[in-house]
């Protein structure tokens, strides 16, 4: 979750609710920002809150903490989450280490959510880089006349980013409602077969999602030892027969 630094009442009011029934749809999200002031803190703060794991990602070395007055919420946060740099120890927080911190924001999440922006800022470099990288970028919308809400509606406009009001709009948009529906059936003892009448190549597939799931197209073609050329056909098969999902960042799901 990211945005401008200057969040407003706006802003505040939708990061918390969105936090509040994000914990309910799907209790073990884990929530990215980036520790600065603004959207990224009240990002951080509702997840505490909610009880849902929070990562900050930050742009200086681990021996301080920038702003200062973040050093509390840094502090429950390596209780529930952590703090990620790639800066050595001294590293001062100057202006360009925030914008080369944002790569690590989009690429350590399957989504960005652009909360309040301007018309130019940090949170829509970060949505750029996400999209690059095959990730899903979502914005929430706001009134055509807040400066902090122009960044958002343009991206929209745009096709840069998918519109959601809510965590429900968004948890349907990444298709982890299908998960959570499947997670509840096996919780009530709902089995279903996971290999119907598979071919030699998918149950390859299938055994190589069974010992490390979430592989991206490139990993599967090594593991399974078969050509991107003919995976692409086998992972739809297996799509249709419902036994796996394509995910964000062309990542591929085993279903159970």
């Amino acid at each position: 979750m990211i945005g401008t630094r200057h969040c407003t009442t706006y802003g505040q009011d939708i990061i918390h609710s969105f936090a509040r029934e994000l914990k309910t749809l799907c209790p073990d999200v884990l929530i990215f920002s980036g520790l600065a002031y603004g959207v990224d803190i009240h990002a951080h703060r509702a997840a505490l809150q909610n009880g849902l794991e929070t990562i900050g990602v930050l742009a200086h070395g681990l021996d301080d903490i920038y702003p200062r007055g973040h050093r509390d919420t840094a502090s429950q946060m390596t209780k529930q989450g952590g703090l990620l740099t790639e800066y050595t120890t001294h590293t001062q927080p100057v202006a360009r280490n925030f914008v080369q911190r944002n790569r690590i924001v989009a690429g350590c999440s399957d989504a960005t959510i652009l909360v309040e922006s301007a018309s130019k800022g940090g949170g829509l470099i970060t949505c750029s880089i996400a999209r690059s990288y095959g990730r899903e970028v979502f914005a929430f919308p706001g009134s055509v006349h807040s400066d902090y809400s122009e960044g958002c509606n343009n991206l929209i406009r745009d096709n840069g980013a998918s519109l959601i009001t809510s965590a429900t709009d968004f948890v349907k948009a990444m298709g982890w409602d299908d998960d959570i529906r499947l997670e509840q059936a096996q919780q009530r003892g709902i089995e279903r077969n996971l290999f119907p009448n598979l071919s030699s190549e998918e149950e390859s597939i299938v055994r190589v999602l069974s010992k490390n799931n979430d592989l991206q197209i490139n990993l599967l073609s090594v593991q399974a030892n078969i050509p991107i050329s003919q995976l692409t056909g086998i992972l739809f098969t297996l799509e249709m027969k419902g036994v796996i999902k394509a995910m964000a960042g062309g990542c591929y799901h085993l279903l159970a």
